[in-house]
């Protein structure tokens, strides 16, 4: 593709390459999300993609979102409604808890996929940051800045600040839903595409209030042997599954 991957638009800039705009960054969001609803809803037999990040979210010449990479797919017959693999692949940060611990994979799977992207897409940052001493999920950093009303300091610092508070407090929301523990309590590609053109937002984040982010179980906390594959992908393979309520 002419514009390379949004991951690298957003993170290997070089000298004198513009910034993804607000804009364009709204834009890819819906693109994407409409993509993934493409796949999900109007493919037989549907396609679960298994590894939406920000580097398998192509760009054309006019910065049009196009889902690539279709390496760990997996098509599903209409009438299933998950698929269950002997081996959990994808990447690590992006790999929804309920694939993890079992396995099984759904359009949700990718939902929660897409939900990290969107942060992606908002912060600038990565999935998970291997800086510090401890490994930080971008879901965890996002959370927390939240909680402290510091919207500024989530947002992408490339940006200079040119972007519309409205539309970004949104866009959290929406990742905020697709990333949510439980997969029956995200919404669909097709609801997301709603969301993002603000229709029933209000309905489906009032739903997300009732979950205490506080209370999500412990998804995170796995043993995990990491092999190396190629082109940056990873498999994960659960050690231990038994996890704890939150706490």
């Amino acid at each position: 593709m002419k514009n390379l991957s949004v991951a690298q638009c957003l993170r290997d800039l070089k000298s004198g390459e513009p910034v993804l705009d607000w804009p364009t960054r709204k834009r890819i969001a819906l693109g994407t999300a409409q993509g993934l609803d493409y796949l999900h809803e109007h493919c037989n037999p549907k396609i679960i993609h298994r590894d939406v990040k920000a580097a398998n979210v192509l760009l054309d010449e006019d910065f049009e979102a196009v889902v690539g990479d279709f390496g760990l797919a997996q098509l599903v017959d209409t009438i299933k409604t998950s698929v269950t693999t002997q081996a959990v692949r994808g990447t690590h940060g992006h790999i929804a808890p309920e694939y993890l611990s079992t396995g099984r994979s759904s359009e949700k799977t990718d939902v929660f996929g897409y939900g990290i992207m969107l942060l992606e897409l908002i912060t600038g940052r990565r999935a998970i940051s291997f800086e510090d001493e401890e490994d930080i999920l971008l879901y965890d950093y996002v959370i927390k800045l939240r909680r402290e009303n510091r919207l500024d300091a989530i947002i992408d610092p490339k940006l200079n600040g040119m972007y519309d508070s409205q539309g970004a407090e949104m866009l959290i929301h929406v990742a905020l839903l697709c990333t949510q523990p439980s997969p029956n309590r995200r919404p669909a590609m097709s609801d997301v595409v709603h969301m993002l053109e603000r229709e029933c937002l209000a309905e489906k984040w009032e739903e997300l209030q009732e979950v205490q982010v506080t209370n999500r179980p412990t998804f995170e906390i796995y043993h995990l042997r990491r092999n190396c594959l190629k082109d940056g992908e990873s498999l994960y393979i659960q050690e231990a599954i038994e996890l704890s309520d939150g706490r």
